[in-house]
């Protein structure tokens, strides 16, 4: 996928979900991985031209892996000029030193997100931006379905009133197949996460059923997302008639 495909994505998102108005400050959330990055190139691009001008900076919980080295990740930020903010945490050596974590992914979660949120609040942002996919969307779908007996998904714009901060999802448009290839067409300087449960979660299981669901049904994967867009989802905004 080039650039210009990204933006395209990109730009369908933010007009159809009203994702950014003027004088936004968007804090784009990096893990290092290869979605964040492509996340803050999209977003970089679009801030050139799109008629409504905002901020942008970017902010990494590091989780404390010794091994985790983010170092290209502030180089990159430095060549698009996009502030960048580290934020230390004992989250890793929480979940598997000292509490000994079984099933850690959800705890885990809600400890970066609040150490996310906290970091964009004092960065002065009104909205962060956080790099879910198609893909993501539809397996989260499914991980509710069967799982929590609801149909239901990631919005693509979420207001949290205890934090008076907006979560949005740019990139909700473009396959993991195209982030791939982004990745490797603009050589990201990808962080491998050292997750030590990393391809063994429920999301890894959601991943291969809905990739052996679209071999054994051609466009079944493209189906279910239409079928989320479609849905009444509770918590998602309409989408709105956008005309360029």
């Amino acid at each position: 996928m080039k650039l210009q495909q990204l933006l395209s994505y990109t730009r369908k998102a933010v007009d159809e979900y009203g994702l950014i108005d003027e004088g936004d400050h968007i804090a784009v959330g990096i893990s290092g991985g290869k979605d964040s990055l492509t996340l803050l190139y999209a977003l970089h691009g679009l801030r050139r031209f799109y008629p409504k001008k905002f901020e942008l900076s970017a902010v990494t919980v590091d989780l404390g892996y010794s091994e985790c080295d983010f170092t290209p990740v502030v180089y990159l930020c430095e060549e698009l000029g996009v502030p960048y903010k580290i934020v230390k945490t004992d989250i890793a050596h929480i979940l598997f030193d000292e509490r000994k974590e079984s099933n850690p992914c959800s705890l885990c979660a809600k400890m970066r997100k609040g150490a996310l949120n906290q970091a964009v609040k004092e960065m002065g942002c009104n909205k962060v931006a956080y790099a879910h996919h198609k893909d993501d969307i539809i397996e989260t779908m499914l991980l509710s379905l069967i799982f929590e007996g609801r149909f239901y998904s990631f919005s693509p714009k979420t207001y949290l009133d205890r934090m008076d901060l907006t979560v949005i999802r740019p990139i909700m448009f473009v396959d993991e197949a195209e982030v791939i290839g982004f990745k490797q067409k603009y050589d990201l300087p990808v962080v491998t996460s050292r997750c030590p449960i990393d391809g063994y979660t429920k999301r890894q299981y959601a991943k291969e059923l809905v990739k052996q669901l679209d071999d054994e049904h051609a466009g079944a994967r493209q189906r279910m997302f239409t079928a989320i867009l479609n849905g009444n989802i509770k918590g998602w905004p309409p989408r709105i008639p956008h005309v360029r």
